[in-house]
């Protein structure tokens, strides 16, 4: 009957702070020491000196991610998933523009073995993306570089019926001349959303 009494006396000596010690008074010593296997009940004495408390972190060393509020993360991951498209720049316009034009050529050469409506519809399809993904301050290079590229196609995919820069000259114009309704067409369909884009911008400008 000693031994847990006196194990009781040391835990409660343990928990009380350094200096002078009251004694409970009589009655009470079984309800200030806790029992075994139970941890100790805050009384309202003064925290041991020896253990610094605990300060809160600053704003400042807190995470970028700690401090934003989740309806302010919400709305970040909502404009990363439903962004606008990345715009093109007059470099991107062109190299766009050509890969996309050998492409179709090389596709319509395989399948047809000629240049034809494939080609022409390929070109107006590659016309209408390059004028709507193009960026504001480079709006002309849409229907500049589509002529380009469909002309480099012509060059570069069409067939030849002699070797020779003659021949390459004369069987360029020839197929210019022959495909000049889907020129025409691809690169006034980017010329018409071009200046579209231009006009609606300006008027956003203005109202501001």
């Amino acid at each position: 009957m000693i031994g847990p009494y006196v194990g009781r006396v040391e835990q409660s000596i343990r928990t009380q702070p350094p200096g002078p010690r009251r004694r409970p008074p009589n009655g009470a010593a079984g309800a200030a020491v806790p029992g075994p296997g139970r941890a100790p009940e805050s009384t309202g004495a003064p925290a041991d000196p020896a253990i610094p408390p605990s300060r809160p972190r600053p704003a400042a060393s807190r995470p970028a991610a700690a401090r934003q509020s989740p309806g302010r993360r919400l709305r970040v991951y909502g404009r990363r998933r439903t962004g606008r498209p990345a715009r093109l720049t007059a470099i991107g316009t062109g190299v766009v523009a050509v890969l996309a034009t050998l492409a179709v050529a090389g596709l319509d050469r395989l399948v047809f073995d000629d240049l034809g409506w494939l080609f022409g519809l390929g070109y107006l399809m590659v016309c209408f993306q390059l004028a709507v993904r193009v960026r504001y301050a480079d709006l002309l290079a849409a229907p500049i570089s589509g002529p380009i590229a469909f002309a480099l196609a012509l060059l570069l995919v069409a067939p030849v019926g002699s070797s020779g820069v003659t021949a390459q000259v004369v069987a360029l114009a020839t197929g210019l001349a022959l495909r000049a309704g889907w020129l025409f067409s691809g690169t006034g369909l980017a010329a018409l959303i071009v200046l579209a884009r231009f006009v609606a911008q300006r008027r956003i400008h203005r109202s501001r």
